[in-house]
């Protein structure tokens, strides 16, 4: 694997990736038992390029399609649900990274296999100081932060008599403490540890303010004027978790495409699976449902690109409708695996059976806040119903 290079076309960044799927397959077991992904899948992923997809060019990054990280996230995915959601939030860190300070980038962006976690739980205080900031407190679900070299911590600082301030620090890793508390029953292998700043100084120049960000102002002067990076954060997110629930769920309709020629039904006449109408039912329905997923992601998808090609705003529903579709992808992906998981018999419980490992990690995407499928369909009604979101979230 030529990993310092980079990829003559979008289609070769996919193609390394699906190389790597029997790799991450065969340690996906091992990831969950010691929930972390392995250091071996870390260093191929690395390599692969898969965490360079939105570092910005001057540094070596590919500045990658949104559909290209889809795909990519999607095939990393479907050979480990976890490992595949470690990989999303490290490339979607790397992204809010290149909105920093160019001081700040050039601070982090010091090699090719830099690797950038975040978490957007707003846990720790920020208290200002001369020159920046000093950061404390404890901040949950830093997913894959044992294997980064800095993390965008959440903080929220005291903005003098108004409203409490959102603000993503970037602090070195080995600035904090990690504790040991990731024991989860979906996602098991991501690593989505606490962390723990314990007065750390932040100087001001790697100091990114959630509000104006959330409004499509960033510090960066170097990518201010880009269009790759005037995408809206959360409306990436939303392409990024499809396809941490498009993989595992299409990995599961293909292993029950297999299992279903090995095994019968047990105290039934049906000594092959694959015979019974009941099966040809369920495979059906989990299929037309994964597809449905697929179709939802590419609306989105298209108008996410499209928006980087001509610079149009997005109106208010537009935001809402993405995350509410992304929530639904979600929804749909979940109840296909969970379709295919109750059809796969008492066997597919064992731990080394994918199939049960895909239902679990489904099932935790789907609690994630921000994906949350009745939550974002609520928050589009109301758009829809001609109120307000209700959040500044979209």
């Amino acid at each position: 694997m030529a990993g310092s290079s980079a990829p003559n076309s979008d289609a070769e960044l996919v193609e390394r990736v699906r190389k790597l799927q029997p790799l991450i397959r065969s340690h996906a077991l091992r990831t969950e038992q010691e929930r972390r992904v392995t250091g071996e899948v870390v260093t191929a992923l690395t390599d692969a390029g898969v965490l360079r997809m939105n570092v910005p060019h001057r540094y070596g990054g590919y500045q990658a399609s949104v559909r290209t990280q889809v795909d990519v996230l999607s095939e990393v995915s479907a050979a480990c649900g976890s490992t595949g959601f470690m990989a999303l939030i490290q490339a979607g860190c790397a992204f809010i990274a290149a909105l920093f300070p160019d001081e700040a980038q050039d601070e982090i962006f010091t090699g090719p296999g830099i690797r950038v976690s975040g978490t957007l739980v707003p846990r720790a205080k920020a208290r200002p100081v001369d020159g920046g900031y000093v950061v404390d407190g404890t901040s949950p679900f830093a997913t894959g932060c044992q294997d980064s070299h800095w993390h965008l911590l959440t903080a929220v600082a005291d903005s003098g008599g108004g409203p409490p301030e959102l603000l993503w620090t970037a602090v070195r890793m080995t600035d904090l403490d990690v504790l040991d508390d990731w024991h989860v029953s979906g996602l098991a292998g991501s690593g989505s540890y606490s962390v723990v700043a314990r007065d750390v100084h932040v100087p001001a120049h790697r100091v990114l303010p959630l509000g104006p960000l959330l409004g499509g102002a960033f510090p960066s002067r170097r990518n201010g004027a880009d269009p790759f990076y005037g995408m809206p954060v959360l409306l990436l997110f939303c392409a990024w978790t499809a396809a941490g629930a498009l993989g595992p769920a299409r990995a599961a309709l293909a292993e029950f495409g297999e299992r279903i020629h090995q095994r019968g039904i047990t105290y039934t006449v049906y000594e092959q699976q694959h015979t019974a109408p009941v099966t040809h039912l369920q495979f059906a329905e989990a299929a037309m449902k994964i597809s449905c997923a697929e179709l939802l992601t590419a609306d989105f998808v298209s108008l996410i690109d499209a928006r980087v090609a001509d610079g149009n705003p997005y109106t208010p529903e537009e935001r809402a409708r993405i995350r509410a579709q992304a929530g639904y992808v979600a929804r749909l992906c979940k109840e296909a695996v969970d379709l295919i998981g109750s059809a796969s018999g008492a066997s597919s419980l064992r731990l080394e059976v994918p199939v049960q490992r895909a239902v679990r990690d489904l099932n935790a995407l789907s609690l994630h806040s921000f994906v949350n499928p009745a939550a974002n369909l609520e928050l589009y009604g109301r758009v829809l119903s001609g109120l307000d979101a209700g959040t500044p979230f979209l």
